[in-house]
């Protein structure tokens, strides 16, 4: 079987990590990220989104099925121009995975189908519109672009936005700039809780989930700063979180369920990965969005737990035959390491000296995300350079060996030591207790 990985950073480091040991990997990357180039038998640097160039390379190395890693490529239909060629995919068709790509969509999709969990909303292309909705608007709101983001354009009142008064500022730049690609914008209710994710598997039919999730998309310890694409995550070895209980969790898995079953009514059977963002409330899981793939770094979390055969599961996606999935009943932590301005202005080109050996001595797994490698050394870009991985029978040990292991990466880099730390899920818990 061969098997081409589309996708650059870490999350698809892990896809090929998952698949390796059964299929022959090739890679299609936009910057040559050093581990995949030692998994893959072979690999072709180029635009992800280069959808005819993905597609040719594909047909070049006589791949059986692609596995699609991040959004951007489905969004400009990859799998539909791999299925045209006879290409199996593991990744939604571009109207499927409009449930990322299009925010609209979403919501739309609840209201129509009456799926659980959703949120107040309203969509809006003219300014004049939101003003005089948020002058009306009751409590405080979240402003999303319609289009994709990079999961950093999201604003919410509160947090990046003093008030409704600054909402409409936001609002209004997205409108005139289109930020997302398009001159459309969401405006929702805010909720408050715990933040959570649940990733599944999906045959267009059949929902498979994995172990629930936290991820950290806050730049500074505290739960301070910035929105990034994410600074680290940890699960629990039962599969569910310090916070969420198994009653949460299979709401979290009926919502998704409702998803899939109305997706297909709507746009036809959606294959591939389906990462439900929950946000636990008063009221039981909400959810914030949905994408279309795996998470980044919550794919971290999950692949190295996994104990099915990952290409067995890629074919019954592809074949509407999907089983279950097994996953090993240990913790998790994940912690990334970025360049020094991550995420407004990260240092690209600096240089990194990453100790692989130290680095597994002390019990974890590194994971390259967006990074050069030129002459055998490591150069950071923009955007987060490695992720660390532990695994253990409890989060707090998992936490102690990851944080161990991040001193064998140095460079102009910063990391959150607080991620997986017992005070800062103690916060976790107190606050849902609280709210409940």
């Amino acid at each position: 079987m061969k098997i081409l990985v589309v996708g650059t950073g870490a999350r698809e480091h892990a896809i090929c990590r998952s698949l390796e040991d059964e299929a022959e990997i090739y890679s299609f990357m936009s910057n040559k990220n050093p581990g995949i180039a030692r998994i893959v038998k072979g690999f072709k640097l180029g635009d992800e989104t280069d959808t005819e160039k993905v597609k040719s390379f594909a047909i070049e190395k006589n791949i059986d099925m692609a596995f699609i890693g991040p959004e951007a490529p489905l969004e400009k239909g990859i799998v539909d121009k791999l299925l045209a060629a006879e290409i199996e995919a593991v990744g939604p068709t571009a109207e499927a995975a409009k449930i990322e790509t299009d925010k609209a969509f979403m919501r739309i999709l609840f209201e129509k189908y009456r799926i659980p969990g959703s949120l107040q909303y309203r969509v809006f292309d003219n300014y004049q519109e939101v003003s005089q909705f948020l002058d009306e608007f009751e409590g405080e709101a979240v402003v999303k672009p319609v289009g994709l983001t990079g999961g950093k354009g999201v604003k919410i009142v509160g947090e990046h936005l003093k008030d409704n008064e600054e909402a409409k500022k936001y609002a209004k730049q997205v409108i005139e700039e289109k930020i997302g690609g398009q001159s459309r914008v969401v405006i929702e209710e805010k909720v408050t809780g715990e933040e959570f994710t649940l990733q599944a598997f999906s045959d267009g039919e059949k929902l498979v989930p994995m172990p629930a999730v936290q991820d950290h998309p806050h730049a500074f310890e505290g739960d301070q700063g910035p929105i990034t694409g994410g600074m680290g995550s940890y699960s629990d070895k039962n599969g569910l979180l310090p916070f969420l209980g198994k009653k949460e969790y299979d709401q979290a898995v009926k919502i998704m369920r409702k998803t899939i079953e109305a997706l297909n009514k709507e746009v036809g059977p959606y294959k591939g990965i389906l990462y439900g963002q929950f946000m636990l409330t008063h009221d039981g899981p909400r959810i914030i969005e949905y994408n279309a793939r795996f998470g980044d770094p919550e794919a971290m979390n999950v692949l190295p737990l996994l104990e099915t055969n990952m290409v067995n599961i890629c074919e019954g996606i592809i074949n509407t035959n999907l089983k279950t999935a097994k996953f090993k009943k240990l913790a998790t932590v994940c912690k990334y390491i970025v360049p020094k301005g991550y995420p407004e202005k990260g240092e690209a080109g600096k240089p990194l000296e990453i100790d692989e050996k130290r680095i597994k001595s002390e019990g974890a797994d590194i994971y390259y995300a967006s990074v050069n490698e030129k002459d055998g050394r490591i150069y950071t870009t923009s955007s987060r350079a490695v992720a660390l991985v532990a695994l253990a029978e409890d989060i707090y040990t998992a936490e102690k060996t990851c944080e161990n292991a991040t001193k064998f990466v140095k460079g102009d880099v910063y990391h959150r030591r607080d991620i997986g730390t017992r005070e800062l899920i103690q916060k976790r818990i107190n606050h849902i207790k609280q709210i409940k």
